[in-house]
C-alpha cells in the first residue's frame, strides 16, 4: 500500500493502486479496468482533499510536453499541452517559441491539469485566471471514453472541475507573444495600500500587496507589461539567491520554527521582517517575475470578494487578530482578477479581489481560518477551490449561478461516482 500526501502535508491517503499512464490510451484502459474509485493527481499543491483516494491514484507526470500549436485570434497562439506538464516546464517551452501565458499565479510547480482544475489565478484586473485561458480540453470519462471539447457544458465544467468530470489528458491554452514585466516592489503602510489598491487595480497590469500582521507595514508589488524586445534588468544572481533562497525561504523557515515554539515574539519579528524589505525594481521575462520559489510549507485559505470589500475584510481580520491575541508570521496577500464566464470560477460574472491568509504547517490555526472565512462570507466571498474552506453544497449553490448546471453534467458523465471522494461529496455532490 502506498502513502500519499500533498505538498503542505495536511492531506494524506493510502491508495490501493497507483497507475502512471504514458498516454491517452493508457488512461482509457485504466478507467475501463479500475476496480473502484479513481483520482488523478498533479503536484499535490491543493490544500484540500481534492486528490485524496483509497482507490486508484493516477499521477499524470508522464503526460508532459507540448502536442501542437496553431494560430489563434488577434495574434494569439493556441497551444495544446499534455495535462501533467508542470507550469515551469510549460513556460520554458513557450518561451522558446516566443510565447507566454497571459497571466499566472506565483507558483510554477503545479501541473497544468491541477492548476486549471482548482481555479489557480494570478493578479490583474484585466486578466482572468488560468482556466479562463483554456479554449479546449481532452479528457477521459468514467466509462473510459475520450472526449475533446471546446464549447458546451462539458467543456465549461472540465476547464475548472476539481477532477470530478474526467481525467484531463491535454489542455489547449490561448497564449500571447512573449512579454517582459517591470516589477516594482516598495514598502508601504497598510492604510495607504488599502486606499490605493482600487487605483492600482485600474492602472497597473498586475498589482498586489502583502500585509504583515501585528504591524501597519506592507510590501506593495506593481508589475507592468513591456514588449519582449524591451531592455531587461533582471535581479543579479547573487541578489536573487540572497533574497529568494536566504531571506524568503531559508531565514523565513528558521523564523517560523523558532516562533512556533515562542509565539509571543511574533509581533516583534514581523516588525523586523517588514522593515527589512527595502524594495527593488527589476525587468525580466514574464514567467520569471510571476513565479517565486516557495519552499516554506504552509496551509492557506483564500476568498474571492467584491473589490470594494477589501478594506472591510482586511481591517476585520486585523481586529480579530488584535482581539484574540492570535499570532501569525505569514503576510496576508491581496490580489485581483477580471470577471470571467467559467462556470465554477471564483470570478464568474464579477470582477474580484482575492484575500489570502496562511499559517505555517507546524502550527495550528486556532480558529484563524474559520474567522477569516466568516468575514469573507459576510461580503459574499467565494472560496478558492484548492484552498481550505468549510463550505458545502448548500452554501456554494447561491454563490454560483451555474452550480446546479455543473451538478447535472457531473451526474451525466460520472453517475456512479468513479471520481468521487470526501471533498467532492461535500462541494459537488452526486444525487
Amino acid at each position: 500500500m502506498t502513502t500519499w500526501s500533498n505538498w503542505a502535508g495536511n492531506q494524506h491517503s493510502n491508495p490501493q493502486h497507483v497507475a502512471h499512464p504514458r498516454d491517452r490510451a493508457d488512461v482509457c484502459d485504466l478507467l475501463r479496468r479500475a476496480p473502484g474509485r479513481v483520482k488523478a493527481v498533479g503536484a499535490g499543491h491543493s490544500f484540500t482533499g481534492v486528490a485524496v483516494t483509497d482507490g486508484t491514484l493516477v499521477p499524470l507526470d508522464l503526460l508532459t510536453g507540448i502536442e501542437s500549436t496553431r494560430p489563434g485570434p488577434g495574434g494569439t497562439t493556441d497551444v495544446t499541452v499534455r495535462a501533467g506538464t508542470r507550469l515551469r516546464t510549460l513556460c520554458a517551452l513557450l518561451d522558446q517559441r516566443g510565447l507566454a501565458l497571459t497571466n499566472m499565479g506565483d507558483v510554477d510547480v503545479q501541473s497544468v491539469a491541477g492548476a486549471i482544475s482548482t481555479g489557480t489565478h494570478g493578479t490583474g484586473a484585466g486578466f482572468s485566471g488560468l482556466a479562463g485561458q483554456v479554449v479546449g480540453v481532452s479528457l477521459v470519462l468514467a466509462d473510459g471514453t475520450e472526449r475533446t471539447v471546446s464549447e458546451g457544458p462539458l467543456f465549461e465544467c472540465a476547464r475548472l472541475g476539481l477532477g470530478a468530470f474526467g481525467i484531463l489528458t491535454s489542455v489547449t491554452l490561448r497564449c500571447v507573444p512573449s512579454f517582459l514585466l517591470r516589477a516594482k516592489e516598495t514598502p508601504g503602510r497598510l492604510g495607504e495600500a488599502l486606499e490605493r489598491f482600487p487605483h492600482d487595480a485600474a492602472t497597473i497590469d498586475h498589482p498586489e500587496f502583502y500585509w504583515f500582521p501585528h504591524t501597519d507595514r506592507v510590501l506593495i508589488k506593481r508589475n507592468t507589461r513591456l514588449p519582449a524586445d524591451s531592455a531587461t534588468d533582471p535581479v543579479g544572481r547573487v541578489r536573487r539567491w540572497f533574497d529568494d533562497e536566504v531571506v524568503a525561504n531559508g531565514a523565513f523557515e528558521v523564523i517560523n520554527r523558532v516562533t512556533s515554539r515562542i509565539p509571543a515574539v511574533i509581533p516583534r519579528v514581523n516588525h523586523v521582517s517588514a522593515a527589512a524589505w527595502s524594495g527593488r525594481t527589476t525587468t525580466d521575462r514574464s514567467h520569471r517575475v510571476f513565479a517565486s520559489s516557495r519552499r516554506v510549507r504552509f496551509r492557506e485559505s483564500e476568498y474571492a470578494i467584491p473589490p470594494e470589500a477589501v478594506p472591510t475584510v482586511v481591517r476585520e481580520v486585523e481586529s480579530w487578530i488584535a482581539r484574540t491575541g492570535f499570532r501569525v508570521t505569514f503576510p496576508i496577500e491581496v490580489r485581483c482578477a477580471a470577471a470571467d464566464d467559467v462556470w465554477l470560477s471564483t470570478a464568474h460574472g464579477r470582477p474580484s479581489a482575492y484575500v489570502a491568509v496562511h499559517q505555517y504547517h507546524r502550527r495550528p490555526d486556532d480558529g484563524y481560518f474559520a474567522a477569516f472565512e466568516a468575514i469573507a462570507r459576510g461580503v459574499g466571498g467565494r472560496p478558492h477551490w484548492g484552498k481550505l474552506h468549510s463550505l458545502g453544497a448548500d452554501e456554494l449553490r447561491p454563490l454560483y449561478p451555474r452550480y446546479d448546471d455543473a451538478l447535472a453534467v457531473r451526474a451525466e458523465v460520472d453517475p456512479t461516482g468513479v471520481f468521487d471522494n470526501d471533498y467532492l461529496r461535500r462541494v459537488l455532490p452526486l444525487g
